[in-house]
């Protein structure tokens, strides 16, 4: 019988027991994903708004400059939080949770007019994460000790 040499031992991750992919539940997979999907979905609708700036009168360029910067700040902030909530970050939870609770509000009457396509765009994903928000394993996945290097 041959003697194999035992396995190395994995390296521990700098970001913490939160990094190892094995760990990751499915949970943490979908409000990653959908998290991107939808700041992707505002940035289009950005730049969207930015072409049409340069292409169409506008009412007010104040108003129009701020609105195309709010967009583009929130497409920046949903994809920090869908990148912190894959890291297991304690704090995206609450962000998600409150922009899936907005969906929510824009898709139901998206519904309600019989916009199916809008609203139910809008809704599965929201209902989706907000379920997987909330399950044990998400939950418990999140969590961070104190041992592990700071968030910022």
């Amino acid at each position: 019988m041959p003697n194999n040499p035992p396995a190395p031992a994995p390296m521990p991750s700098p970001n913490g027991p939160q990094e190892s992919a094995a760990a990751r539940p499915v949970g943490v997979f979908v409000i990653a994903v959908v998290l991107a999907l939808q700041a992707l979905a505002v940035g289009f609708i950005a730049v969207l708004s930015i072409v049409s700036a340069f292409t169409t009168p506008m009412a007010s360029v104040a108003s129009g400059v701020f609105f195309i910067v709010l967009l583009l700040a929130l497409a920046a902030g949903l994809a920090a939080v869908a990148v912190n909530a894959y890291r297991g970050m304690r704090w995206t939870r609450s962000a998600a949770f409150v922009w899936q609770l907005l969906m929510l509000a824009i898709g139901v009457p998206a519904l309600l007019e019989g916009n199916f396509l809008l609203g139910g765009v809008m809704v599965v994903p929201a209902i989706a994460t907000a379920y997987f928000l909330f399950t044990p394993t998400v939950v418990a996945f999140s969590q961070r000790s104190n041992s592990e290097p700071p968030v910022l």
